[in-house]
């Protein structure tokens, strides 16, 4: 237990995905705010994004050789008891040499062997879910935590409901600031002040249904005279670069991956995403008129019970990926088209943010360490 005043140390683990790894860096800056020199070191899984992003907001990070069960039989499900030993084992390691006052896990494979690394120790330990639906790694390491912070209510399904905080999720800084950065979005992108603009985000790994329906209707969204921002991950972007040199004079600007999704969002006027739980928060946060399209290919259709939290709120519009080819674009270009629809849904899903959530989940850590 630390001593008052004494610099907090930390370690964060979890990963895989966009949606794991920006609310662990929320929680890392806001325990900064608090504590600033506290010591934060993350655990990731060796090759996955985390090992890259981490290091780029500024923390250090460590690997472990992990991944996860396949559906089908594989060589990497025939390595994964070997896999997981030696990831409880590297995870025993890290807590001895650097002795953390506590651990936050945030879902993904490299979570799993540090957490039960750490409560096999008697570490204070403390899980964030960001979904609906709970993710395996969290729901098997639920009864030996102490706290388990959770985005949406009714999550006793999943979790002891003595253990229970409901937080919401955090979300990077910059996008709870997006007032008078829309001229600096323009520019950044390189933009019209004179146009509409859509933003297109399929998650940090990309989204091959809203890709194909955007790229068969580009032609549509161009002559309509919008501007378009599109994220379409790693596999679709040397098509998208394409089709963004025929329309760049038309406002088509296609990246592989947006780091200032504050710009993003200061620059759109209507949000086409899927319906994972960080671009829910986000775009309460943001206050974005949005149509959501939920990844058909999640545990339990999470996605859609994510998005239907805001249509039945009347704080966003739901495409079913099925039907995306066919209704996505025309319902996107109804909206823009629709101002006094767009302020409506924009009013709504401002009402279900939650801006305080890294304060909150950071207060319960605190508390732990105590």
């Amino acid at each position: 237990m630390p001593r008052q005043g004494k610099p907090y140390r930390v370690i964060i683990s979890g990963g895989g995905t966009g949606g794991h790894i920006y609310p662990a860096v929320a929680i890392a800056n806001q325990l900064r705010e608090i504590n600033p020199e506290a010591e934060i070191l993350f655990v990731g899984a060796q090759g996955k994004m985390e090992m890259t992003r981490v290091p780029e907001a500024g923390y250090k990070i460590v690997g472990l050789w992990i991944s996860g069960l396949q559906r089908r039989l594989t060589l990497d499900n025939l390595s994964f008891p070997l896999k997981v030993l030696r990831s409880v084992r590297a995870s025993h390691k890290i807590l001895r040499e650097f002795k953390p006052d506590a651990v936050v896990g945030v879902g993904g494979y490299a979570s799993g062997p540090l957490l039960y690394a750490a409560t096999s120790r008697g570490i204070p330990a403390l899980i964030q879910e960001q979904n609906s639906y709970a993710g395996i790694t969290n729901k098997l390491l639920a009864k030996r935590v102490q706290k388990v912070c959770v985005a949406y209510p009714g999550m006793e399904a999943f979790f002891p409901a003595d253990k229970i905080v409901l937080t919401g999720n955090p979300v990077r800084s910059d996008i709870m600031h997006l007032e008078g950065k829309r001229e600096e979005a323009l520019q950044h992108f390189g933009l019209s002040p004179e146009k509409q603009t859509i933003l297109v985000i399929g998650g940090s790994l990309g989204a091959r249904t809203i890709n194909q329906s955007i790229a068969a209707q580009l032609q549509s969204i161009a002559e309509a005279g919008y501007q378009l921002i599109w994220q379409t991950g790693k596999v679709f972007y040397p098509q998208a670069q394409e089709l963004e040199a025929k329309y760049k004079n038309q406002g088509v600007r296609a990246l592989d991956f947006i780091k200032r999704m504050d710009l993003a969002y200061a620059a759109a006027d209507v949000v086409i995403s899927r319906a994972g739980a960080l671009s829910i928060s986000e775009l309460c946060l943001a206050g974005k008129p949005a149509v959501l399209v939920p990844s058909p290919n999640v545990a339990e259709d999470h996605q859609t019970k994510n998005a239907m939290a805001l249509v039945q709120q009347q704080a966003a519009i739901l495409v079913r990926d099925a039907e995306a080819m066919e209704k996505l674009v025309p319902t996107a270009l109804q909206l823009v088209n629709d101002e006094k629809e767009q302020q409506r849904l924009h009013q709504n899903i401002l009402k279900m943010a939650r801006p305080n959530a890294a304060a909150d989940i950071v207060n319960e850590l605190v508390k732990l360490i105590r």
